[in-house]
């Protein structure tokens, strides 16, 4: 029976955890993701985890920060003016905004406080600083 390696397509059902249990992602109900090692396309620690898998495997993987989303960078954490934002918007704690830098990428950012005369925006990944826990099965190898 072939395992998982470097540079195969896989598909794959998974269910994305905190360390406290709290799901933030899962596939259960939809159609299993599918993608191929090595391109990056997943965090790394998600892909080290499948590698020698075997089809309808099932495992539960801890990945830890670095290997997942990285440590939270303060520089992505920044005090914006409200005269600097639209006029009709209201900002809310939890909102998400999409800022556009010079060059036309996009960046998705959240607010994480709202001041008087200014929030507080945060660039990094929701799920950056944390340590993930994935329950995997290989569905098929391509």
């Amino acid at each position: 029976m072939s395992q998982v390696k470097e540079n195969n397509t896989v598909k794959v059902h998974y269910t994305g955890k905190l360390a406290d249990g709290q799901i933030f992602d899962t596939s259960e109900g939809k159609e299993p993701i599918e993608f191929t090692l090595g391109e990056g396309s997943l965090i790394p620690g998600f892909e080290k985890g499948l590698i020698d898998m075997k089809v309808s495997e099932k495992k539960t993987i801890t990945i830890v920060k670095e290997e997942a989303y990285g440590e939270v960078n303060k520089d992505l954490i920044q005090e914006v003016n409200k005269s600097d934002l639209p006029q009709d918007m209201e900002p809310q704690v939890g909102m998400g905004l999409v800022s556009k830098s010079p060059d036309g990428r996009e960046m998705n950012l959240m607010v994480v406080e709202v001041k008087d005369e200014s929030i507080v925006i945060d660039g990094n990944h929701p799920l950056a600083g944390k340590d993930l826990v994935f329950d995997l099965e290989v569905v098929e190898i391509k």
